[in-house]
C-alpha cells in the first residue's frame, strides 16, 4: 500500500533503516548482555515514562542506578530522583512494588551498602524466560507489575528485544495512526479490547507498508520527536 501520504513515510523509513535496525540491536543485546539490574532500570523507565518526557526518565534511572538507590533505596530517596517527573508519587510506589515483586528474598543480601540501606537481589530475567511467548509475558506483567498497562508492558518488552510484533500505543504513535486514517480519533481512554483492536489496525497497516511493527514503532517516534531513542 503506497499513496502520496505514505510514500513521504517510506521515504523517511528508508533514510533511517540502519538507525532504527542498530537500536533493535541494541535492545536485543541489553537482553542478552545485561544483568537482572540492568533489565530491572529498564521497567523502572517504563514505569516512569507515561505522560512524561523518555529523555528525562531516563536520565533519573541513569542516576538511580549510578548510586544503587534504584535497589536499595528508601521511598524518599527514589522520590527525590523522580521529583521532577509527573505522577511522581503513584510512580515512586510502583518502583518500590516491583522491586518487591522481582526481589529474591532466597538470596538477599543482609549487609547494608554505602548508604545505610538493605541491598537486594533483583531476580527478573529467569521470569520473562519462565513464560513462553512475548504476548504472554505482557499480560503477566499488567496483571503483577503496579502501574503497567499494555503500552507500558509493550514499551518494556520491546527495550529488551521481545515485543516485535506489539504496539506501543504512546501519543506519537496514536497521533500518527489518525493522521495516515488508521484510526478514526485519539481515543481519550484506551480499555484492553481498544488496545488490541488498534494494536491489530496497526499490523495491519505495518504489513501493507512491508515495514516490521518495531521498526514502524520506531519511525513513527522520529516522525514526531526527531530522534530514535528508547
Amino acid at each position: 500500500m503506497e499513496t502520496s501520504r505514505t510514500s513521504g513515510l517510506i521515504e523517511i523509513y528508508n533514510g533511517i533503516k540502519p538507525d532504527i535496525e542498530g537500536r533493535l540491536r541494541e535492545f536485543e543485546t541489553r537482553w542478552k548482555s545485561g544483568n537482572d539490574e540492568d533489565i530491572f532500570a529498564e521497567l523502572t523507565f517504563c514505569l516512569l515514562t507515561p505522560q512524561s518526557k523518555a529523555k528525562v526518565c531516563w536520565l533519573a534511572v541513569e542516576a538511580m542506578v549510578a548510586d544503587r538507590s534504584l535497589f536499595s533505596g528508601d521511598q524518599e530517596v527514589i522520590l527525590q530522583h523522580v521529583a521532577h517527573i509527573r505522577f511522581k508519587n503513584n510512580k515512586t510506589k510502583y518502583i518500590l512494588l516491583a522491586r518487591e515483586l522481582f526481589t529474591d528474598n532466597d538470596s538477599k543480601i543482609n549487609n547494608a551498602d554505602n548508604n545505610g540501606y538493605k541491598n537486594n537481589c533483583i531476580n527478573i530475567k529467569s521470569i520473562i524466560l519462565n513464560l513462553s511467548q512475548p504476548m504472554e509475558a505482557r499480560e503477566w506483567l499488567i496483571e503483577n507489575v503496579k502501574g503497567m498497562g499494555y503500552k507500558e508492558s509493550t514499551h518494556f518488552l520491546r527495550n529488551i528485544g521481545m515485543g516485535g510484533d506489539m504496539a506501543i500505543l504512546d501519543r506519537h504513535i496514536l497521533r500518527n495512526l489518525e493522521a495516515f486514517g488508521i484510526i478514526e480519533e485519539i481515543p481519550t481512554s484506551i480499555s484492553k479490547n481498544r488496545y488490541l483492536n488498534i494494536e491489530k489496525k496497526m499490523r495491519t497497516f505495518s504489513k501493507d507498508l512491508g515495514i516490521p511493527m518495531d521498526h514502524l514503532d520506531l519511525l513513527l517516534w522520529y516522525k514526531e520527536a526527531g530522534e530514535i531513542f528508547k
